[in-house]
């Protein structure tokens, strides 16, 4: 499976905060929005990501006031995208060895198309599994026609 259909079916809302705004109101949005991350833009520049886990490593626990902190301060700048062509599996990968959550998908001009977490490839395999399992006790049962 792709990329491209996962944001299909989940939808393209991007949630996205600016370098000046502060992580107190990065924060709020990802609260709202219910998400761990936030992609960083300056108009439609992808510039860096904001998570949950900068909050904590790099406010929280620095003793840093969030209502005092931009969000250019602590996002992760050096971002890793994918493109809606990657596979479900290669993202997978990606995520465990570079330890991430969410990537940013972008098109072949540098365009932001959306965002995956983690969670939406654990229910994409999920999903596929399940569909595998209906066909073999269909196959095993006798009912799927040969």
């Amino acid at each position: 499976m792709q990329i491209s259909e996962i944001l299909a079916n989940k939808g393209k809302d991007i949630f996205a905060t600016r370098p000046k705004d502060t992580v107190y109101d990065a924060i709020k949005i990802m609260a709202d929005k219910n998400v761990g991350a936030l992609l960083v833009m300056d108009g439609d520049t992808l510039c860096g990501i904001i998570s949950e886990r900068d909050y904590r490593n790099k406010v929280i626990l620095k003793g840093r006031r969030s209502q005092e902190t931009n969000v250019e301060e602590i996002m992760t700048s050096n971002v890793y995208c994918i493109g809606p062509s990657e596979t479900v599996d290669a993202c997978l990968s990606i995520m465990t060895e570079r330890k991430i959550r969410h990537l940013p998908v972008l098109d072949d001009h540098k365009k932001v198309l959306g965002v995956i977490s983690i969670g939406d490839l654990v229910k994409a395999v999920i999903s596929k599994q399940q569909v595998e399992i209906m066909t073999l006790q269909k196959y095993i049962s006798g009912e799927y026609p040969a």
